[in-house]
């Protein structure tokens, strides 16, 4: 559950840089936490609690958010935006005044401030708004319900809670505030919504753009963005970034004629946003790669994208434990990284009844050609 923070706490924490910075130097791991308690304790006495779990938390933090000093609290860390998607959706935003509905601690408003225009936040928590006060003090934050609005003019920005005491909220009704509500509440404004990526967007009857984002190769998050945010003519979009902010796109307004055709030299995984997205033909026509069956996502090709792992295809077969294990012995596999698609098969459980002995690394990709069950055995993936 974490540390209950008050606002008392965040007043202390705005000031204690030089008290976080002592407390930073413990170990605080669980072969050193009792004593390292013990010691914050004797030196802090009731503020050991509010010092420790801000040091574990911006410990946490590295790698997800930028390197200002953030106050924060379990639940706004393990909901904050990463860095480098909350600029990615800033720059959609630049000149814009947006009102980030849903504010928490503030990691999207520190990526918003210097690239749209006025920047407010307003959340019902007054710990979080304390700490976004503290964290980002180039935007203004006021107390206020998301499903009350209270700005004009300005873009709508919301993420909806999915996480309450640690565990994740799936129906999009359970979210706080409710997706459904918020919607309706803003109808006719502009609005970009952060959701789950798995979440059902045409039972929801979103008539925008859905944008799926992944960093560094998992996927993040969806984005909900209104008709008047939307690119033009696109209802789906992918996005894909690297952990130093850089990456691609691609949406249902490209091409997505491929042709069919045998399996090639090698066989791609797409991106998991790609995927998601639903735009898998419009990543092989992009490529010049076509699939290995209309209902799977595999590709296959003769070249592999610039920047993407690929399998150089050694073998094809047809699946069964016994003839996959008897062609791995004969190529003198050793190790096999296993990846399924289509296919009612657990590599965890599969790995062991393969009794590879060989020293060779390979991969091997099973899925479904039609209704044959197929293995590829290939090279080890290798990144072009």
């Amino acid at each position: 559950m974490g540390y209950d923070f008050t606002t008392s706490d965040v007043r202390y924490l705005s000031g204690a840089a030089d008290d976080l910075a002592e407390v930073d130097r413990l170990e605080l791991t669980a072969r050193t936490h009792l004593a390292d308690i013990g010691r914050v304790r004797t030196r802090f006495g009731d503020r050991a609690g509010a010092l420790v779990e801000t040091v574990l938390l911006r410990r946490r933090a590295v790698g997800k958010l930028d390197d200002r000093p953030w106050l924060l609290t379990d639940d706004a860390l393990q909901q904050a935006t990463p860095t480098v998607v909350a600029r990615h959706r800033a720059a959609r935003l630049a000149g814009r005044d947006v009102h980030d509905v849903t504010c928490s601690v503030g990691a999207e408003l520190s990526a918003l401030v210097g690239v749209a225009g006025a920047v407010l936040g307003s959340d019902l928590d007054p710990v979080r708004l304390a700490m976004a006060t503290r964290n980002v003090p180039g935007a203004t934050v006021i107390r206020a319900d998301a499903l009350v609005p209270c700005s004009r003019g300005t873009v709508v920005l919301a993420d909806p809670a999915r996480r309450a005491g640690g565990k994740r909220r799936h129906d999009p009704a359970a979210l706080v505030p409710p997706l459904p509500d918020l919607l309706d509440v803003y109808a006719g404004r502009d609005i970009a919504v952060k959701c789950a990526p798995g979440l059902d967007y045409d039972e929801l009857g979103w008539d925008g753009e859905v944008e799926i984002v992944s960093l560094s190769g998992g996927v993040r998050e969806a984005c909900l963005w209104s008709p008047g945010l939307a690119g033009d003519g696109v209802r789906r979009r992918a996005t894909v970034l690297a952990a130093d902010g850089s990456g691609w796109d691609l949406t249902d307004a490209e091409p997505d004629d491929i042709p069919e055709r045998e399996p090639g030299e090698w066989i791609v995984d797409p991106d998991g946003a790609v995927v998601r997205a639903g735009l898998v033909r419009h990543y092989a026509s992009r490529h010049g790669l076509w699939q290995l069956d209309p209902r799977i996502a595999y590709l296959t090709g003769d070249r592999v994208p610039p920047g993407v792992r690929g399998f150089r295809i050694l073998v094809q077969l047809k699946y069964s434990e016994k003839a996959l294990r008897q062609e791995l012995a004969r190529l003198d596999c050793g190790v096999a990284e296993i990846l399924v698609r289509g296919l009612d098969v657990d590599p965890a459980v599969l790995r062991p009844r393969l009794k590879l002995r060989g020293i060779r690394s390979l991969s091997v990709v099973l899925t479904r050609i039609g209704r044959t069950p197929t293995a590829f055995v290939c090279a080890a993936g290798t990144r072009e």
